[in-house]
């Protein structure tokens, strides 16, 4: 709340600096220094305030001892009465973190919709801009359209602010309790709604069309039933194991997510801590709203990262970016499969529709209507993904690859004995892509049934609608390698940044090891399908009986 205040009575464009130095060095670990973090604010703070000042003429002769507007911008500066006027299709400007973009091209190709761009024409973006977009996005913008710096004398007193969302958010962050009364995940997620935006909360929350998907994604596990064994020695468990040929912890992976810093300013980077701090591996999503140098500073030494990967609709573009996370020293490339379009995301088009509903005619057409976050991120990526881009990124990498988005037995046996893949996930995309398409779970349960030999021969995990530490150890003993957790971690992330992150793998680490101990086992290893009952069955041929 202090720096929030504080930064309030500073011009917008100085406000980007301030933070900087702060988010500097509390990744450091001066964050735990609460009094030291108080001096780096108020120092950053009253620097950039006195420098701001002191570059403006003084008024001694002020009537009200106020320094009056001026007229018109300092030299070499933009006025905002300028910038005002230039908020029409034919001539768009917007203002980011202080400067001034000419933005009439990117009107029609924005994958986003042009609608978005118009609202924020002639005004401050920055708040809109910065969560959704990855890093160096304005870099890809013709130099002409870098018209230059806003002068922040001009700037009305109002665009600093808070909105009634801000203010929504600053009172509920407020009544926020500690990380460790979170008892499960499903608290979390229900205070993440409380203190995220509304744009944040419909992107991560978001799901294609009737949930059925989403919902089956955690259903799927209660038809599987423990069958417990007793009377041994538990007191001395391990839940270490190999992910992806890597060491963690737990056999629990953090899934690539997009847009972390729609939930926290430090974004992916609060992961990235949280999982070299648990001793788990993190994916990087190719959408991070961090940049992969951002995330690589943020690891421990011997911290093991994997990168998610989109294959581009220009390859060069993907081959230039599979050479970078290399030789950054990314430990494995996880190729998606499962979203060769953006599913209808409704909670997410919903919350564009609510932004955009005082302007009816700002998306020039009805067939560009109803674009959320996941299209305005999305745009760049190659519908066109076939098999044969394996042997062509193998060409390109030495890394090992993993195949994310495997929703059936057919292609599960296609990745692994066909095209040699390291390991696949099955996945639906945590349920945001085709609705009625089959759970995890239920793919893995097939898997088991029709190949088991796969599962014992290669490395197979799943990710969806993981929430309960029983829920790994079904899937373990089905025969999967480990999982992976989405949502929870934007949720942990939204709520308490780093500290949210790790929670959310504590809440994972009690509930697993409490359930393997009553489970009757000491390590991962002794899970096995003999532990479940798959429970429809049995009801069908209890039901049999009876008749």
């Amino acid at each position: 709340m202090l720096m929030a205040r504080v930064l309030r009575g500073i011009p917008r464009n100085l406000r980007g600096g301030a933070r900087g130095i702060l988010r500097v060095h509390t990744q450091a670990g001066d964050f735990r220094r609460p009094w030291l973090t108080g001096l780096l604010t108020a120092g950053v703070v009253i620097g950039s305030y006195a420098g701001y000042t002191l570059s403006r003429p003084v008024h001694l002769d002020s009537a009200d001892g106020k320094v009056p507007k001026p007229s018109k911008a300092a030299p070499g500066y933009i006025s905002y009465e300028e910038i005002k006027k230039h908020n029409t299709r034919e001539s768009c400007w917007v203002i980011i973190d202080g400067q001034v973009y000419d933005a009439t091209s990117v009107l029609e190709w924005h994958p986003g919709g042009a609608a978005v761009i118009l609202k924020n024409a002639g005004k401050d973006a920055t708040k809109v801009f910065v969560p959704v977009h990855p890093p160096n996005t304005l870099q890809s913008l013709p130099m002409e359209a870098h018209i230059g710096p806003v002068d922040p004398a001009t700037m009305p007193e109002d665009v600093n602010q808070p909105t009634e969302e801000e203010i929504r958010i600053a009172e509920a962050r407020e009544k926020l309790p500690p990380p460790s009364a979170a008892i499960n995940l499903h608290d979390i997620e229900i205070l993440a709604e409380k203190v995220l935006t509304r744009t944040a909360w419909a992107y991560y929350r978001s799901t294609a069309d009737d949930e059925a998907t989403y919902l089956e994604n955690s259903s799927a596990f209660r038809r599987f039933w423990f069958r417990p064994r007793v009377m041994n020695k538990i007191s001395q468990i391990s839940t270490t194991t190999t992910l992806f040929g890597l060491p963690s912890s737990l056999p629990v992976f953090i899934c690539p997510a997009a847009l972390y810093r729609l939930g926290h300013p430090d974004g992916e980077m609060n992961a990235v801590r949280a999982a070299g701090q648990e001793g788990i591996i993190k994916s990087i999503s190719n959408n991070a709203s961090c940049s992969t140098e951002e995330c690589m500073s943020a690891k421990l030494p011997g911290q093991d990262l994997v990168f998610q990967l989109y294959l581009n609709k220009d390859r060069a573009a993907s081959e230039v970016l599979i050479k970078k996370i290399e030789a950054q020293g990314f430990k494995a490339i996880m190729l998606t499969v499962d979203a060769a379009v953006p599913g209808k995301r409704e909670l997410d088009q919903r919350a564009k529709d609510e932004d955009l509903k005082e302007m009816p005619s700002a998306s020039g057409n009805s067939g560009s209507s109803g674009m959320g976050v996941s299209h305005a991120i999305s745009g760049y990526q190659d519908p066109d993904i076939l098999w044969e881009d394996i042997p062509w990124l193998r060409r390109r990498t030495k890394l090992p690859i993993i195949i994310k988005g495997i929703q059936c037995v057919e292609d599960a046996e296609k990745a692994l004995e066909e095209y040699g893949v390291r390991a696949i996930i099955l996945s639906n995309h945590g349920g945001r892509e085709l609705d009625f398409s089959p759970a995890p779970m239920t793919v893995l349960y097939e898997l088991y049934q029709q190949r088991p030999d796969l599962l014992k021969k290669h490395e197979v995990y799943i990710d969806g609608g993981v929430r309960r530490g029983t829920d790994v150890l079904k899937a373990l003993c089905l025969g999967a390698r480990g999982v992976g957790l989405g949502r929870p971690f934007l949720y942990g992330n939204g709520v308490w940044g780093e500290e949210g992150c790790r929670r959310v793998i504590h809440i994972m680490r009690e509930e697993i090891e409490t359930g393997m101990r009553l489970l009757g086992v000491t390590s991962l290893d002794q899970l096995r399908p003999e532990l479940l009952s798959y429970m429809d069955k049995r009801l069908g041929q209890e039901r049999a009986r009876r008749s």
